[in-house]
């Protein structure tokens, strides 16, 4: 079985292709900026050369289609016709409360998906497009959605609830909700292979640490708590967003700089996070150089950042009353050692200590801890992509 993975945002299309009877990519790409002058799409067939299109795509349907000509084509395709891709599996970032599991899009699935669409107004509508362009593309094919929330429809009222009028749930669904969840449970599951433990008899935290973060409790296969809420703006502090902040900071500074709605939002998504304390960048690896030259900003954005992931892994573990493995990815968690070992250093309660040697080492799932670490501590690469890709045919086969 041949599934087609699709992850589309406003203006983009990333995709790959899976051979499920390996679970081999086939072929992958990025289309970027649909819609908008300079459009192009980077095509990149596994065991051939990369081909680059710098040809206008008015829509994603136009999108879809050239990615379709590039995987069939005789040259630098990978696969003869369009009828040998059985299916398609989409991320979508929103579920609300309608989903905890993936399902096979139907019309129902997509008209509570477009309820979901107030919720996150970026994303689900763009993920919609992409459900709509493969319809009129490929009628007829299977499509599946993978909502980045479902995992975290385990957690339990005392997590997810905000201590506002309750009115507010019942009207307007406001309550935690978390993302990033198909990689908590894609790492949190592998980790339990590599531990060579039952995955409901496991508890451990799973650090998803990129230019977006969030930490989550897993206990027994199932998350618990999660550090982005409402949206993905709660929690650690990230590349550009602020994070969990005093509610109240955000109408002091509306008073004071006269700000609307729309441009205390940008503040906090777009201007804060590490770029906001480090006035430098928001990409870590530009801070971190910085810190190592001497800038002050730069150093104190990185120790605020790994103080307040830690302080979340603390309190994890007490909220799963212990933890038997801690696990780092994402672009941040996967690649800076340094990061890491701050993050690492405030453990010491928890008897975590590091194996300097295999925490330098990147590319590949590995266990960092040393053999005297109570607590066993992994770098394990996500792959998204592969958990849409099983959900799809876990779907399809029943």
């Amino acid at each position: 079985m041949k599934i087609l993975v699709l992850n589309c945002g406003s203006s983009s299309l990333k995709y790959q292709l899976i051979d499920m009877d390996t679970e081999s990519v086939m072929a992958k790409g990025l289309c970027e900026r649909i819609g908008i002058e300079g459009s192009r799409l980077k095509h990149q067939p596994v065991g051939k050369e990369d081909v680059i299109f710098n040809d206008y795509m008015e829509d994603h349907s136009v999108a879809v289609k050239m990615v379709l000509d590039a995987l069939t084509n005789s040259e630098y395709g990978v696969v003869k016709s369009m009828s040998e891709i059985n299916a398609v599996g989409h991320r979508v970032v929103h579920g609300g409360e309608y989903f905890a599991n993936s399902v096979v899009i139907t019309p129902e699935v997509i008209e509570a998906i477009e309820k979901c669409c107030e919720l996150a107004p970026l994303h689900n509508p763009a993920n919609l497009i992409g459900i709509h362009a493969c319809e009129k593309i490929m009628p007829g094919v299977p499509q599946v959605a993978v909502f980045d929330t479902a995992f975290h429809q385990t957690m339990p009222e005392r997590a997810y609830l905000y201590a506002i009028p309750y009115e507010y749930y019942e009207k307007y669904k406001i309550r935690r909700y978390g993302f990033h969840g198909t990689s908590h449970r894609f790492v949190s599951e592998e980790v339990a292979k590599m531990m060579d433990r039952p995955y409901d008899q496991t508890k451990t935290i799973t650090c998803h640490l990129g230019n977006g973060g969030s930490v989550c409790a897993v206990r027994n296969g199932k998350s618990i708590d999660t550090t982005m809420g409402f949206t993905p703006l709660e929690g650690l502090v990230m590349g550009t967003r602020a994070g969990d902040v005093d509610a109240a900071v955000v109408t002091f500074l509306m008073e004071k700089e006269n700000l609307t709605p729309q441009e205390m939002d940008n503040i906090l998504n777009k201007k804060s996070g590490v770029l906001g304390i480090s006035g430098v960048s928001s990409d870590f690896r530009d801070i971190e150089d910085a810190s190592e030259h001497g800038n002050e900003r730069a150093g104190m954005a990185l120790d605020v950042f790994a103080y307040k992931v830690a302080k979340r892994i603390g309190a994890y573990a007490a909220a799963m009353n212990g933890v038997d493995a801690i696990v780092f990815t994402a672009g941040l968690g996967e690649n800076s050692a340094s990061t890491r070992r701050l993050i690492c250093d405030y453990l010491g309660f928890l008897g975590v200590h590091i194996d300097s040697y295999n925490n330098s080492l990147r590319g590949k799932a590995i266990e960092i801890s040393a053999p005297d670490s109570r607590v066993r501590v992994f770098v394990i690469p996500t792959n998204e992509e592969l958990v849409i890709a099983r959900d799809t045919k876990e779907l399809l086969d029943k």
